[in-house]
């Protein structure tokens, strides 16, 4: 089986490799929304957007979105992440990730419009955040990085992948 993967970012190709152990292709897919998304529902649209291009540009049979965001709380601005698995025949399937509440400073800037990655790349001193340990790697003092943080949404959108091919089979 081929699965396309919507992105060039070493850290989702990771977080793909590590539940699919099929073919793995990357392609540039576009998310169709903004550079920084900025709620749950914008950063699910990115990741379904991405993975309905990658299964297109990859010709593969499962495209995979991930998607990066934030999404404003009472408690805070929240680090949000989603992903979306799309095959031929079936509806996208999404799932979410972890979350944790970012700092102030870092809040403050993406409310005026600044985009995670070079904020990052900036507090931390350090060049492509983004495709390393992520902000979830720098916040959680390297508990958990950016690829181990998609991988539990890649396990999410497998496990439901698997579990409606099955249910399929029981009908057929």
């Amino acid at each position: 089986m081929r699965v396309a993967i919507g992105s060039k970012n070493p850290a989702k190709i990771n977080a793909v490799k590590n539940v699919f152990k099929d073919e793995i292709i990357s392609v540039d897919a576009e998310s169709g929304v903004s550079e920084q998304p900025m709620s749950d529902e914008e950063t699910i649209k990115g990741a379904i957007n991405r993975a309905i291009q990658a299964a297109e540009l990859g010709e593969a049979e499962i495209g995979i979105g991930l998607e990066g965001g934030v999404q404003q709380t009472p408690y805070g601005l929240m680090l949000c992440n989603w992903g979306a698995l799309a095959a031929r025949g079936m509806e996208p399937i999404v799932a979410g990730g972890a979350r944790i509440p970012l700092p102030e400073e870092i809040a403050v800037q993406l409310l005026n419009g600044a985009e995670l990655g070079p904020v990052m790349d900036e507090y931390a001193k350090k060049q492509n955040v983004r495709k390393n340990e992520g902000a979830v790697g720098i916040f959680t003092n390297g508990q958990i990085n950016r690829s181990e943080m998609f991988a539990h949404v890649m396990k999410l959108l497998a496990g439901q992948y698997e579990y409606q091919i099955g249910q399929v089979k029981k009908t057929v």
